[in-house]
């Protein structure tokens, strides 16, 4: 005789056959396909400036500065990128007062790491440069010291205006950065600059204390530091066709 246990487990047993059953079927008149998706990615020159160049010749007293900056989309990943600018920086401590001016070329390459969905076009990337630099120093004043008696001879300022062109320098750059679309092809951007001084032409006795695009030399030390925020306009040359393949299931 069979009790109610028994009848419970013959209804379970049967309701999970019942089910695997269905599942089976549905997979069997199921099949999958592949959707092709095609957007349209923007090839062409993109234009802007730095803004903290402009925000700093506004907040600080003893500079003043611009950079223009630009990239070409070559490939998919590549671009051809650059920046040109002009500074003019004032430097003073407690023994010199120097103004430092001149203008800056900066040209290379940047790839784009970031996978972008459909048709945008945002930018992760990191980017190598070449700089060059043509400036001058003017040594506004300066302070001398009387190093064997200090203490009894009061120190005396020199002022003389006395004026150092011709000056050059050459460095390389490494930037790491993203540029991000606000509308319609418009970005804004953030980038990060390791520098590396390769070369710079200096007056006998007088190091050069700041470079145009370098930025400050920091005693000497081969290796400098910068960051820049921007805004860039878009100017769409040509189209490419972007061909996303999605899969899906459908019923047979």
């Amino acid at each position: 005789m069979k009790t109610p246990h028994m009848y419970a487990s013959t209804i379970r047993s049967v309701i999970i056959l019942l089910l695997f059953s269905t599942i089976a079927f549905a997979q069997e008149n199921k099949e999958t396909v592949n959707d092709t998706l095609v957007y349209k990615q923007k090839y062409g020159l993109r234009l802007g400036a730095d803004i903290s160049k402009l925000a700093r010749t506004y907040f600080d007293d003893d500079y003043t500065g611009f950079e223009i900056m630009g990239d070409y989309r070559l490939t998919k990943r590549i671009y051809i990128a650059g920046e040109i600018g002009n500074e003019e920086k004032t430097l003073e401590t407690d023994y010199i007062n120097n103004t430092t001016k001149g203008s800056y070329f900066k040209g290379g390459i940047d790839m784009n790491f970031y996978k972008n969905w459909l048709d945008m076009e945002n930018m992760i990337y990191a980017g190598f440069r070449i700089g060059a630099s043509t400036f001058s120093q003017t040594l506004n004043n300066y302070t001398v010291y009387n190093v064997y008696n200090q203490y009894w001879n009061d120190p005396y300022s020199v002022t003389e205006g006395k004026e150092f062109t011709g000056l050059t320098a050459l460095w390389t750059e490494l930037q790491i950065g993203l540029k991000a679309e606000l509308f319609n092809n418009f970005f804004a951007g953030i980038n990060f600059q390791l520098k590396i001084l390769i070369s710079d032409k200096e007056i006998d006795n007088y190091e050069n204390l700041y470079i145009p695009g370098y930025n400050r030399t920091y005693d000497s030390s081969a290796f400098g530091g910068g960051f820049g925020f921007n805004l860039s306009y878009l100017v769409p040359i040509f189209k490419k066709d972007k061909v996303v393949i999605q899969e899906k299931e459908v019923e047979k």
